[in-house]
């Protein structure tokens, strides 16, 4: 699908050189097809070297070479960018941006245009090819066009389509912050185990594996939490006097609300770009 496609990367950073990464080493895009910007000379010669596709430091020339035009840049430069590019951006061109935090709405009222447009909101773990991934379709996007957006991104981890308006500062509080959740678990059970006489070292790594273990069992065996949980909670054993402890310290109710607090921060800060983005279009910045 993304075999003949020319592949644009205006931002190299952290994210860019990690979707660059997958797609060169999964072989779903030719290294020849894909071309990156990026204000940083070194970071270019490094992608370079590494990954064998071209490089500038000329955005609006990645715009134009580009039949897919993926916009990995920080949030706060995204406006300065998407006028910067504008006019080297048309129909015949899929646009996808994977800045966090800024709504289909703001995008379109920064290029002021018809164009085929694609949120996608990966998550960290794309480092590690497996991010958890939510992609939303603007109003001229066609099916053709999410379905290459998920083939990139699938390069990365898996992939969901969503809708946006809706659901994207849902999907950002569950999975776009998610893993930092599971970082202060992780980090809190290491301590428990040092606190029972493990080395931090061992106890970190344990802690790692296990939760690495559970995920993995439960996507392969695509059975309910529950049950898995109901497995290892055997009656008056260990399991189960610990899942007491975490029910008496309302875990489950502190991760539900820990969602919620940070879908509607999600959509405070979006409405807050969505703001940004209209009143510098009317001030002509």
């Amino acid at each position: 699908m993304l075999q003949e496609k020319k592949i644009g990367f205006i931002g190299s950073g952290n994210m860019g050189e990690a979707l660059i990464s997958g797609l060169v080493l999964s072989k779903a895009a030719k290294p020849e097809n894909i071309i990156c910007s990026d204000i940083s000379k070194d970071l270019l010669k490094n992608i370079q070297n590494k990954y064998n596709v071209s490089t500038t430091t000329d955005n609006i020339e990645v715009a134009q070479k580009s039949e897919i035009v993926i916009f990995a840049t920080k949030p706060q430069i995204l406006g300065s960018v998407l006028k910067e590019t504008a006019g080297a951006l048309d129909q015949s061109k899929l646009i996808i941006s994977i800045a966090a935090g800024v709504p289909l709405a703001a995008i379109a009222s920064g290029l002021q245009k018809e164009l085929r447009l694609i949120r996608v909101m990966p998550n960290i773990c794309a480092f590690v090819k497996e991010s958890a991934t939510a992609i939303a379709a603007g109003e001229f996007a066609s099916e053709k066009d999410v379905a290459q957006a998920r083939a990139i991104f699938d390069s990365v981890g898996k992939t969901v389509f969503i809708q946006e308006n809706v659901l994207m500062d849902a999907f950002t509080g569950l999975s776009g912050s998610g893993p930092a959740y599971i970082f202060t678990i992780i980090d809190a059970m290491a301590d428990g185990g040092v606190k029972m006489g493990l080395s931090r070292k061992d106890s970190l790594f344990l802690s790692t594996q296990t939760v690495l273990g559970a995920a993995t069992l439960l996507l392969k065996s695509q059975e309910h939490p529950g049950q898995l949980k109901d497995r290892v909670a055997s009656p008056g054993g260990t399991a189960i006097a610990g899942i007491h402890t975490l029910e008496q310290g309302r875990l489950r109710n502190t991760m539900i609300n820990a969602v919620e607090s940070a879908t509607k921060r999600s959509k405070e800060l979006g409405d807050l770009m969505v703001k940004d983005f209209i009143e510098n279009n009317k001030n002509g910045k």
